[in-house]
């Protein structure tokens, strides 16, 4: 779990709370703040407000069952921008596999006509490999690509 504080900014657009980035998991639950927004996702090569709404969660599809479904579904690229004049909290729960779970895609979902996209990896392998780099970098499963 992550609880994040957002101080105000000043000058707003020369930061990010966080840079566009996908998470390493396999799902997020994310609990917004109801009086300040700031969580985009990127749509159609545009980035996207998510309004707060109360009694709601967002969640967020990881890299991990973006690999598991073999690219079915796809985990959201999103950022945490700061406001010029309010704070801002967010609070996230994180759904991860154990260290030493293999993570493949799903005998189900390949085939010949749809083979694996992505080689089998432990959780720790892809975890280390993703702090490794800056986060709004290529998408860490293009590393892992078969």
């Amino acid at each position: 779990m992550a609880i994040n504080f957002y101080p105000p900014c000043p000058e707003p657009e020369l930061t990010y709370g966080l840079p566009g980035h996908t998470d390493p998991n396999a799902l997020t639950i994310l609990l917004q703040d109801l009086d300040v927004s700031g969580l985009q996702v990127l749509k159609d090569d545009k980035w996207v407000a998510v309004k707060p709404h109360p009694n709601a969660f967002v969640i967020n599809i990881g890299d991990q069952l973006q690999a598991l479904s073999n690219g079915k579904y796809k985990s959201i690229w999103h950022r945490a921008l700061v406001n010029a004049d309010k704070a801002r909290m967010s609070v996230a729960s994180f759904f991860c596999p154990c260290d030493d779970v293999i993570i493949k895609p799903s005998e189900e979902l390949t085939s010949d006509e749809s083979p694996a996209i992505y080689r089998s990896f432990t959780y720790a392998e892809y975890y280390k490999k993703f702090w490794s780099r800056n986060l709004d970098q290529e998408h860490c499963l293009e590393l892992f690509k078969t």
